[in-house]
C-alpha cells in the first residue's frame, strides 16, 4: 500500500459541497482516506482573483502507483469542470496535487515528487503542519514545522467552521 499526501483547493462554486463530494470521490477513486487537516480558507496563491480559496491536506492509503495515481486526479478534477491549459494558476472549483508519495522522489514530464513547491506555500504547510508535524521532507530533510517556520509566504490562514 502508498501513503500519499494529497493538497486539495477551490475557489469558486460552492465550496463546501465541492470538498464534500471531492473527499467522496478522492475515498472512492483514488484511495481510502486515513487522515485529513481541517478546511483552511486562503488568499489566491501565484495570480489575482477575488474569490478566496479553501485549501486542505489529506492522506490517502492507495494501491495505483503515481503515474496511475495522477492520471485519476485528472480525471477527478475534471468531473469538476477543470480544463488544463496554458494557465498555471487560475480560479477552480477543485484542484488535487500530490504533495508526497511515500518518502519517495520521482520526476517525470508529468509529475514531480515530492511537490517541488511545498515549502513556499503556507497554504499546504498550515495544514500538513496539523496532521504532519514531525514529518520529514525527502529531499529538503526538513519536518513540516521548520519548513512553515522557514517559510517566506505570509499568508494570512484561517481555519474554515466546516459542519461534518
Amino acid at each position: 500500500m502508498n501513503k500519499v499526501f494529497l493538497g486539495i483547493g477551490g475557489n469558486i462554486g460552492d465550496k463546501h459541497k465541492n470538498f464534500k463530494l471531492a473527499l467522496e470521490l478522492i475515498d472512492h477513486k483514488l484511495g481510502k482516506i486515513i487522515q485529513k487537516s481541517s478546511v483552511y480558507e486562503t488568499p489566491p496563491w501565484g495570480f489575482h482573483c477575488d474569490d478566496v480559496f479553501w485549501n486542505q491536506v489529506v492522506v490517502i492509503e492507495t494501491k495505483l502507483e503515481a503515474e496511475e495515481l495522477l492520471w485519476r486526479i485528472h480525471e477527478l478534477e475534471a468531473d469538476f469542470g477543470r480544463e488544463r491549459g496554458n494557465e498555471r494558476y487560475s480560479s477552480r472549483e477543485m484542484d488535487i496535487d500530490i504533495l508526497y508519495f511515500n518518502d519517495e522522489f520521482m520526476e517525470s514530464k508529468d509529475l514531480i515528487v515530492p511537490h517541488p513547491r511545498i515549502h513556499e506555500r503556507r497554504f499546504v504547510l498550515v495544514p500538513l503542519v496539523e496532521i504532519a508535524p514531525e514529518m520529514k521532507h525527502p529531499l529538503r530533510r526538513l519536518t513540516s514545522i521548520e519548513m512553515l517556520e522557514n517559510c517566506l509566504d505570509k499568508s494570512v490562514i484561517k481555519k474554515v467552521k466546516m459542519d461534518e
